[in-house]
């Protein structure tokens, strides 16, 4: 199956009259300078948080959607685990239809471990986790929520942000959360971010505009922890069940996307 990229295509015939109305209200409403303010100071308070945490942990649920060259939308779903010790360990995991797959990094080396297939590959990546973002993004191997876990997550986040918007409250899994909405040259991005004393991200939503259809990509997190809360755990590899070792560029069954789908091209 050849896919064109991931999809959100958003038709206004669609919508209901509902729908209609609450975007036009939305059209009519936005571009109040305070509502922008108040934004931005939302999303420095949730970075400034994440970033004086030592030790952070959470599952994840997380859909990619993708769309084919007869226009249908496809949602790849996946869940996953994190845990993250700065400056320079992290472990996750990701759980799919198609792959089962457990990332390392020591700070030194990092493991990708295919559990499904018993396979692993290893590349000596000396450096923080911010290091690690910037190398798995180069070889479109991206950890779950990447931008949210580098050291100063505003300054990434508002990168090219062109318009800001409050959208007031939602809640997602239960926890009551600030929403709001950003919108960049390449992307429009969403993010939910828990009230009180522990402003983290419950949902992350970002929409690719330069790829035809507009592809979405979300993360909703749930059961964060954070300091103290997070299980202390051994960031070495271990390979119980005598996984072969492969070269990275024959780790296959272990992307974002299954081998019978073939990336097309972008607009």
């Amino acid at each position: 199956m050849k896919t064109s990229g991931i999809l959100v295509k958003r038709s206004v015939r669609s919508l209901p009259t509902i729908a209609l109305s609450m975007v036009v209200s939305l059209a009519i409403s936005t571009g109040v300078s305070a509502d922008e303010e108040d934004a931005k100071r939302l999303l420095k308070a949730m970075s400034d948080y994440l970033s004086a945490q030592q030790a952070i942990s959470f599952d994840y649920d997380a859909t990619l959607e993708a769309i084919t060259n007869d226009q249908q939308r496809l949602a790849l779903a996946s869940s996953g685990t994190l845990i993250l010790n700065r400056p320079d360990k992290i472990r996750a995991t990701r759980s799919s239809g198609f792959a089962d797959v457990e990332m390392i990094f020591d700070g030194k080396t990092l493991t990708l471990l295919g559990k499904n297939l018993n396979i692993y590959a290893q590349q000596d990546v000396p450096g923080t986790v911010d290091n690690l973002v910037d190398e798995l993004r180069d070889r479109n191997r991206p950890l779950p929520a990447a931008d949210l876990l580098l050291m100063d997550p505003y300054d990434t986040l508002m990168l090219d942000v062109v318009d800001v918007k409050d959208l007031g409250s939602g809640v997602i899994g239960g926890v009551e959360c600030d929403y709001l909405a950003f919108r960049a040259k390449e992307v429009d991005w969403q993010i939910w971010i828990a009230q009180g004393e522990r402003p983290y991200p419950c949902r992350f939503t970002i929409t690719s505009k330069f790829i035809k259809g507009e592809p979405q990509y979300s993360i909703q997190i749930r059961n964060w922890k954070a300091g103290a809360e997070v299980t202390a755990t051994d960031f070495s590899f271990k390979n119980p069940t005598d996984a072969k070792k492969v070269d990275l560029k024959n780790l296959e069954g272990t992307e974002e996307l299954p081998e019978h789908f073939k990336i097309g091209e972008a607009e």
